[in-house]
């Protein structure tokens, strides 16, 4: 109250003492943004995400929160910066329920960030780790920061289920599953999320046939990349200890090896049972996981000496009908292309978020997009889809993958893309980086340009 009553002092020569200390002390106070006349470069130093756990399996052990600090602790070690250089974090996390108090600080102190740090946990759904990148990204452009880490986490393996307070009739209870109340389900048409697609797949003609053998594809992509040591240089390995038993160490998804492609044609669909399309081998899968990136302005990074991965060229959000939201990203496309002037045809390589094989055959349909660059790796069907991690970890994905040029999309009802440039040059001072080969990443809630770095 001390505090608030001076602040209600008259104007600068009227302020009590109290609040002219607070003014001297809290630097940010007197920061200007208006007398800056361009905005901050904005580029991703480092990134790293855990392994993949499938529902219950290798990583259930372990609460979002501690996957999240290890993909913050892993993705700052490959910066090669000190943490006290991270002045603030955004963290995605849509299943909150039991994590306790404000997730993203838990994650941020357990990778050993000083508590000064200050964190903001964002829920957009599927969308929440690309809208922290997002977030954290327009902090540094109009300097607020200059160093960052953003990302998302998800263990759905340990969401719980719920009753209403006070709701114990004779005769038993009521639990809900909060995956499926809080993360599966369109609130306005009281359908779950793969109702929709078998909407968009009823209004674009899109065949059980042609999902099914989408979902191959993206199984054999993902088998392709793990052998081919594709994601080695992304998956920081995960130790699980129990109490009598020997520490296991989870180095690998665990989902791409589940599959059994003969069973694949025969599964029953799951959400519309007459001429139904999407079941649950085309449909992503429950998950646990984590993935950081750590974002700086160019300035700080000549002064680190850090060599960028990627410049964040442009994002954009389109919003749609929640029904028709795996369409979303071929509305945010067009205008993350135009902010960052570049042309469909300038992308080589898209990531294209695969809550379901529909959203990914729907957007490359709507857009015109050649399916040989789309998700060159596989994508959530094959490798798993933790809801608050996916859209962090396709960045993570799509940045190691387009260190082979490249493009990055995802996909509720609003989309972020962002175009990538790959670089060259050392690093005699910023001004000589060289951009080029740009890489689109998005998801079916946003969408935003970056701009690689080789």
């Amino acid at each position: 109250m001390a505090a608030l009553a001076a602040l209600l002092c008259g104007g600068a020569r009227g302020r009590s003492p109290l609040l002219r200390k607070l003014m001297r002390e809290v630097k940010y106070v007197e920061r200007s943004y208006v007398s800056k006349p361009t905005l901050n470069e904005v580029v991703i130093v480092s990134a790293a995400r855990t392994p993949i756990g499938s529902f219950l399996g290798s990583l259930s052990a372990l609460p979002a929160t501690r996957l999240g600090a290890l993909a913050i602790q892993a993705a700052i070690e490959k910066a090669g910066i000190p943490k006290e250089e991270v002045k603030e974090a955004y963290m995605g996390n849509v299943l909150q329920g039991g994590e306790g108090q404000a997730p993203a600080r838990q994650a941020v102190l357990g990778a050993g960030l000083p508590v000064s740090t200050p964190c903001t946990t964002v829920n957009k759904v599927c969308a929440s780790g690309m809208k922290a990148i997002m977030m954290a990204s327009q902090s540094l452009m109009c300097g607020h920061q200059d160093v960052m880490v953003a990302g998302g986490m998800e263990s759905m393996s340990n969401v719980p289920y719920v009753m209403n307070r006070g709701a114990t009739p004779y005769g038993g209870v009521k639990l809900e599953d909060l995956i499926v109340k809080d993360g599966l389900t369109d609130v306005y048409n009281k359908i779950h999320m793969g109702s929709c697609a078998e909407s968009t797949a009823r209004r674009l003609h899109i065949t059980r046939e042609e999902q099914d053998a989408y979902a191959v594809g993206s199984y054999r992509r993902s088998q392709a990349a793990w052998g081919g040591g594709r994601f080695a240089d992304e998956v920081v390995p995960v130790t699980i200890s129990a109490e009598g038993k020997p520490d296991v160490v989870v180095k690998e998804d665990e989902e791409y090896r589940r599959v059994d492609f003969s069973k694949v044609p025969k599964l029953k669909t799951v959400f519309q049972k007459e001429n139904g399309t999407v079941t649950a081998a085309n449909a992503s899968t429950l998950n646990d996981g984590a993935a950081a990136v750590v974002l700086m302005t160019a300035e700080a990074a000549g002064r680190l000496g850090v060599k960028p991965l990627a410049r964040i060229a442009a994002f954009a959000d389109a919003a749609v009908d929640p029904i028709d939201f795996p369409i979303a990203p071929a509305h945010a496309v067009p205008k993350v292309l135009k902010d960052a002037g570049l042309k469909k045809e300038d992308i080589t390589m898209w990531e294209v978020n695969e809550a379901f094989s529909l959203v990914v055959l729907a957007n490359m349909k709507m857009l015109g997009l050649d399916p040989q660059t789309v998700n060159v790796n596989g994508g959530a069907v094959s490798l798993g889809h933790p809801i608050g991690w996916v859209v962090a970890g396709t960045p993570v994905s799509g940045l190691v993958a387009a260190r082979r040029p490249s493009c990055l999309c995802l996909n509720p009802n609003r989309f972020p893309p962002i175009p990538i440039n790959s670089w060259s040059n050392p690093f005699p001072s910023h001004e000589s980086w060289k951009w080029q080969t740009p890489f689109l990443i998005g998801h079916d809630t946003e969408l935003r340009p970056v701009t690689f770095v080789d």
